[in-house]
């Protein structure tokens, strides 16, 4: 028995019922084109990047809010977040009427900050010099919330979030029909979206193989899993700037392990390219990290010939320079 609680499928269900009309039905996208691409026989694609807020990360925000008591809420949270949960946890916070403090690195993107203060929250910004940015500020977090009495969340690593998450998986799969999911491809930062689906996915289809698709240079979760104990990924440069945690969480890494999930890492190179054709077959803008998944679909990494596959694609959250220069890179690396 794992020593961790993980969300059972009877709590996946009760925060899917209950944020029933707080979050937005996001469409499920099929593909003949992409399905060819790689080989699949039917591809599908979980469009989260049109959720509220421009990506998946307000299902957890919302349903961790929610189990706040009256007290907590009037003391308001406080969290750490390089963009999208920020401006989840901004969002859910104002539907609920509990004040947010974010600490947010310093070179985030500013769309994504400027975004969260629109939503009503505090961002105090974190300057991180060569110490790993997510460390950074998860510490000036915890400082936060002892010196103002905030209640401290964490982005990711909450059985709560990890729950809250889930419920993408759990849509995604009666959005499907009777086409049942062989392989599914899901973007990993510190966890908490494929802790939630891939825990979802394996209780409906225990047969299913299930990635975790991660950058190059910032792949702790296949390094964790592979070793069979969390350790940090390297770093480095990478596009995809909403996926750096050093090294997945402890409830996260506990769900991919008992849900039999396997790591992949793909370059900045395939994520462009996953980006350019997502605009041009399905209409579908996507931030670097949001693309990963259907990236290592597309280039290979991930083993689709003949199958039924889901792709997870988790964000939409990009200025439109930036999405200009990863389809200008995605010309260069064709």
């Amino acid at each position: 028995m794992h020593p961790i609680d993980l969300p059972q499928p009877a709590q996946m269900a009760a925060a899917h019922q209950a944020l029933a009309g707080k979050v937005r039905l996001t469409p499920l996208l099929e593909s003949d084109v992409l399905a060819r691409d790689c080989g699949a026989a039917r591809l599908f694609v979980k469009a989260e990047g049109l959720q509220r807020t421009g990506s998946f990360k307000l299902r957890g925000a919302l349903w961790r809010l929610m189990q706040l008591t009256a007290g907590e809420r009037a003391r308001g949270v406080v969290a750490f977040s390089s963009g999208n949960f920020a401006q989840g946890l901004a969002a859910a916070g104002r539907d609920l009427g509990v004040p947010v403090t974010i600490v947010m690195p310093w070179d985030a993107p500013a769309a994504k900050r400027e975004a969260t203060l629109a939503l009503g929250a505090e961002v105090v910004l974190s300057h991180h010099g060569d110490a790993p940015r997510e460390v950074v500020a998860a510490g000036m977090a915890r400082d936060l919330a002892a010196n103002r009495g905030l209640v401290l969340l964490h982005p990711f690593d909450d059985v709560a979030v990890i729950a809250g998450q889930g419920t993408a998986g759990l849509e995604a799969l009666a959005q499907m029909g009777a086409a049942v999911p062989e392989v599914v491809a899901c973007p990993v930062g510190g966890g908490g979206l494929l802790g939630g689906v891939s825990l979802a996915m394996r209780a409906a289809h225990p047969g299913v193989a299930i990635w975790g698709c991660e950058p190059v240079g910032h792949d702790g979760l296949g390094r964790s899993l592979r070793g069979g104990a969390r350790v940090a990924a390297p770093g480095g440069a990478t596009l995809c700037d909403a996926l750096q945690a050093p090294m997945p969480g402890v409830a996260n890494f506990a769900a991919c392990q008992a849900a039999g999930v396997n790591g992949v890492a793909v370059a900045d190179g395939p994520v462009a390219q996953a980006m350019a054709r997502a605009f041009d077959v399905l209409k579908l803008v996507l931030e670097p990290s949001g693309a990963v998944a259907l990236a290592a679909v597309m280039s290979g990494a991930v083993p689709v010939a003949g199958k039924v596959v889901l792709v997870v694609a988790s964000g939409a959250n990009v200025a439109f320079d930036r999405f200009a220069d990863c389809l200008a890179l995605a010309g260069r690396t064709n």
